[in-house]
């Protein structure tokens, strides 16, 4: 693991350096992206670093600099073999007062590099209780805010689930803490709209552009109960790629990974292996 903050690459990872007075640190205030990084190379960097400048102006707290963060993680991945791995690239406030107003300090930049291990290519998901709020201050919005979605992923480790998957205030399905679902009914390849509230991820953006030509795809909403119909259970993300998913609350999804999902993974890795920054 290698570190860089505000232009400077660290000693270590716990090199004392980010003041406890950051207001990333006291309420949560700034945006984050995860982006993959296959044979040395991040994937789709310059999608991540858009939507990173998006989340920060929806959140008010300014437009990062994105040519700084470029070359800290430059600088995190120089002289590293990393044949799978993740750059976390973090923006925050920087130093505010100890409550929610914000300080003048500027930005807080950080870059930190690591080794993964590749998700398996089918897991388990529960649904949680505990709705998106499609209409709040963050909806859409990749923030650092992530209390909720740590309070869900040990629900579904605890049910020995690798995701938790939760429906919007309509009780319609939303996404994962660090997914987006799509599911297959009729042979059509289903996700829900970004109006449930559900991220924009990035790699449901690809799959969506790249898998429209030779699949039959829509963008829906739906109750989250329709996960008891699907005939096929997907997530996708940044390192998930397109996952299938086995089983659905302790029920067995009927396949995993299914045809339309087996089609979908190929489509993927041959576009996937054109470039790394689609």
């Amino acid at each position: 693991m290698r570190a860089w903050l505000n232009g400077k690459l660290l000693e270590s990872p716990d090199e004392p350096v980010l003041s406890v007075l950051d207001h990333g640190l006291v309420v949560g205030d700034g945006v984050f992206e995860t982006v993959a990084v296959d044979d040395g190379q991040p994937f789709a960097l310059t999608r991540h670093l858009d939507r990173l400048a998006r989340s920060a102006e929806g959140l008010g707290i300014g437009r990062p600099d994105l040519g700084l963060l470029r070359e800290g993680i430059d600088a995190t991945l120089d002289g590293q073999d990393l044949p799978f791995g993740r750059v976390r690239i973090t923006v925050t406030s920087g130093r505010g007062p100890l409550g929610s107003p914000r300080g003048d300090h500027g930005l807080t930049h950080v870059v930190v590099t690591e080794p993964a291990q590749k998700p398996p290519s089918v897991a388990t998901i529960i649904t949680v209780p505990w709705p998106r709020n499609e209409r709040g201050a963050l909806s859409g919005l990749k923030t650092t805010s992530y209390a909720e979605n740590a309070r869900m992923i040990e629900a579904a480790r605890a049910a020995g689930a690798s995701e938790a998957v939760m429906p919007n205030t309509q009780g319609h399905l939303c996404e994962g803490t660090g997914s987006n679902i799509m599911y297959v009914l009729d042979g059509t390849l289903v996700t829900p709209t970004l109006a449930s509230g559900c991220l924009a991820g990035i790699t449901r953006a690809l799959a969506l552009e790249w898998l429209a030509d030779e699949l039959d795809v829509v963008e829906r909403d739906a109750p989250i109960e329709v996960l008891a119909d699907a005939e096929e259970v997907v997530l996708v993300g940044t390192t998930r790629d397109i996952q299938a998913i086995s089983h659905v609350d302790g029920r067995p999804v009927a396949a995993a990974p299914g045809p339309v999902t087996q089609r979908a993974q190929a489509i993927w890795a041959r576009e996937a292996a054109k470039t790394s920054d689609p």
